[in-house]
């Protein structure tokens, strides 16, 4: 079975839901079950309607924004890899990084919080930093948090 629909029918309920206006819409919903609460004696089925109907809706979101979630994800990291094919001097080990086990993970996290940590430093000691064109160096004590 194709998920090519499915692809093509969870981006487009994706971008329906996210509106303002479908927001707009469900509020309305729950303000006309609220003000129909009178009518119905606030009975055990009133309010099974609005139960019902909200654990429906979410269970089936949570598939959708699911589904959604990984296909950008899965598109944001094979642009990441390309970058970091592309860039000479980049270290190719990182492409498809996050495959790794997660005691790899901490490792290259490790590794790359030191490597901040000493380019800060420099900064702060009137180095330049030529990866941060947007922060100039006097700048940075003052906007960078410090770490403990």
């Amino acid at each position: 079975m194709s998920s090519k629909w499915f692809s093509k029918f969870s981006s487009y309920l994706s971008t329906m839901t996210g509106r303002p206006a479908t927001f707009v819409v469900a509020v309305c919903l729950v303000f006309a079950w609220a003000i129909t609460g009178p009518f119905f004696h606030y009975s055990d089925t009133w309010q099974l309607v609005i139960n019902t109907s909200t654990t429906i809706v979410t269970f089936l979101m949570v598939f959708l924004i699911q589904n959604t979630q990984n296909r950008d994800t899965a598109a944001m990291q094979i642009k990441l890899d390309e970058l970091i094919r592309a860039i000479e001097g980049a270290h190719n080990a990182l492409l498809d990084l996050e495959e790794l086990e997660e005691k790899d993970l901490n490792r290259f996290r490790v590794h790359y919080e030191k490597l901040a940590q000493a380019a800060r430093s420099a900064l702060r000691a009137g180095g330049s930093d030529t990866d941060s064109p947007f922060v100039a160096r006097d700048q940075w004590s003052e906007a960078a948090p410090q770490r403990e």
